[in-house]
């Protein structure tokens, strides 16, 4: 509530960060599924070409949305890292 006027503001003051269901990390959740995948892997499953594309609107707003994982947490650039959906990731691929 507005203190001086007693009436709820009608506009949101901060705009809502990305919901965890758009379309970019759901297309990722799908092209993964239940298995393993490298970037290589992933970039054909989804059609792209671009690895810093699937980085920067895909892998890494995921990953910090906590649906998906590098099989390498400790060493990102492992020969072969891989990336898996974590429990919230399955969860939101079982649910489709």
């Amino acid at each position: 509530m507005h203190p001086k006027n007693g009436f709820q503001s009608s506009t949101r003051q901060v705009p809502d960060k990305l919901p965890a269901s758009s379309p970019a990390i759901l297309n990722l959740i799908n092209a993964i599924g239940a298995q393993q995948l490298s970037i290589k892997d992933i970039l054909t499953a989804m059609k792209l070409n671009d690895r810093g594309n699937l980085m920067k609107n895909y892998l890494s707003p995921a990953m910090k949305e906590g649906f998906i994982v590098m099989l390498y947490p400790d060493n990102p650039r492992h020969p072969r890292q891989k990336y898996l959906l974590t429990v919230k990731g399955l969860a939101t691929y079982n649910s489709k």
